[in-house]
C-alpha cells in the first residue's frame, strides 16, 4: 500500500517553486471567505464566529481570484475563515475557481454537507477536507464547542462517501489538531483514515485565537515527537509508506511560504494563517503590489538562507523550516526557530 495523497511529496516541484520565486509569483492561496461560523472550536486559530466588519463582496472575492491566476496561481484553498458552507455565495466561488480551470480544496466542519451538497461539490470536482479532531463523541462536541457537533460530522462523512468521495479525482481528507484531549487516540484515527482511504492531515496547535484561552490543549514537543515517531512506525509498518518524524506536520512538510499567501475575509494579506501579520490589503493594492513590496514576504520567500538559530543549521533544512506559525506565535519573530522542533541541529535519530 502507497501513501495516500502522495503526502511524503511536495504540493508543487522544486522547479515550479524555484520559478514562481524567481518572479514573485504565487501557485497557491489560501482564501478566507467569512469568519462566520457554527461552530466555536476551543483551537480556532481565527476565534471564528462572527463575522468581521468590511468584510470582502463577491465581486472582491472574484477579483481576489483574477488576481492571483494573473500571478500564476494553480490552486485555491477555501478556508472560509469560518465555515465556508455557510457562506452564501459558496457555490458562485467555487463555480468560479473551476471556471478558471483551478485546482480547489475545500476545507468544512462538515454541518452543512448534506448530500446534494456532498453531489455538487463532487460534480464541480472540489477536494474536501473535513475537520475531524476524534472519533470520540464527547472529545469531539468538547473540542468543537457544541454539543452534536460528532454527530453532525458523521453525518456529513456518510454524506461524502455517498457521493462518491473518496477516488482518484476527488481527494478526501481530515485534519486533526493535537490537542491533550484527543492525543492518545490519534494513532487509531490515523490508522482508520488509511484503511479508510482518507488522507490523514494531522497537524501541531499553534497557541492564537481562541486557543490562547484554553491552556489544557497544549502538548509537549516531547509528546509530540512521541507521536509523530509512532505515526511514522504505523505507516512504515503498516501501510508501506516511509518518512521522517518533524513538525509541524506528520507525513509531510510546510512550503508554503515560498509560493502562497493568506486572503483573509477583511481583504488583509498574512503570509499564512499561522504568521497572522498584515502585509496588506487587497483593497488598498493590488496583490502582485503587496507581495513585491512587502519585507516580510521577502524573508518568507527567502527563509531557507534567512532562517535563524537552530533551524539555520538544521541538516534537513532543504525539505523542512518547521512551523513559522509557532515560531511567530511563542517568539514574535517568523525566522526564529521552531520552538516545537526536538531534533538536534537537524540529526534524526531511529
Amino acid at each position: 500500500m502507497t501513501c495516500l495523497g502522495d503526502q511524503l511529496g511536495m504540493e508543487f516541484s522544486p522547479e515550479e517553486i524555484l520559478e514562481s520565486r524567481k518572479r514573485n509569483g504565487l501557485l497557491s492561496i489560501e482564501l478566507e471567505l467569512s469568519r462566520a461560523c457554527n461552530l466555536r472550536c476551543l483551537y480556532c486559530y481565527a476565534a471564528s464566529g462572527t463575522p468581521l466588519d468590511n468584510e470582502l463582496s463577491l465581486d472582491e472575492i472574484f477579483g481576489v481570484i483574477d488576481q492571483a491566476v494573473a500571478l500564476g496561481t494553480k490552486k485555491i484553498i477555501v478556508l472560509g475563515g469560518g465555515e465556508p458552507l455557510i457562506y452564501p455565495h459558496i457555490f458562485e466561488v467555487i463555480e468560479y475557481i473551476r471556471e478558471k480551470k483551478l485546482i480547489a480544496d475545500l476545507f468544512t466542519n462538515g454541518l452543512k454537507l448534506t448530500r446534494d451538497v456532498a453531489d455538487r461539490l463532487f460534480k464541480l470536482g472540489v477536494g474536501v477536507v473535513l475537520k475531524m479532531n476524534s472519533r470520540k463523541p464527547d472529545v469531539q462536541d468538547y473540542l468543537a464547542g457544541k454539543e452534536g457537533a460528532f454527530a453532525a460530522i458523521e453525518k456529513g462523512l456518510a454524506a461524502l462517501s455517498n457521493a462518491g468521495y473518496p477516488d482518484e479525482n476527488h481527494s478526501l481528507g481530515v485534519e486533526t489538531i493535537i490537542c491533550r484531549q484527543n492525543y492518545d487516540e490519534l494513532p487509531e484515527l490515523w490508522r482508520w483514515a488509511r484503511k479508510e482511504g482518507i488522507i490523514p492531515y494531522v497537524e501541531a496547535m499553534t497557541m492564537q485565537g481562541r486557543a490562547t484561552e484554553y491552556p489544557d490543549l497544549e502538548v509537549t514537543p516531547v509528546e509530540v515527537k512521541m507521536l509523530f515517531e509512532e505515526l511514522s512506525r504505523i505507516d512504515r509498518e503498516e501501510f508501506s509508506c516511509g518518512w521522517s518524524p518533524h513538525p509541524p506536520l506528520a507525513a509531510s512538510q510546510c512550503a508554503r511560504h515560498e509560493y502562497s499567501c493568506t486572503i483573509t475575509s477583511n481583504g488583509d494579506v498574512h503570509p499564512c494563517p499561522g504568521v497572522n501579520l498584515s502585509v496588506g490589503n487587497i483593497k488598498e493594492k493590488k496583490l502582485a503590489d503587496i507581495l513585491h513590496e512587502s519585507p516580510v514576504i521577502e524573508d518568507l520567500r527567502n527563509i531557507r538562507t534567512r532562517i535563524k538559530g537552530q533551524c539555520g543549521e538544521c541538516d534537513i533544512g532543504e525539505t523542512c523550516y518547521g512551523c513559522r506559525g509557532h515560531a511567530y506565535q511563542v517568539t514574535g519573530d517568523y525566522l526564529a526557530a521552531d520552538p516545537l522542533c526536538w531534533l538536534e541541529t537537524g540529526k534524526i535519530k531511529n
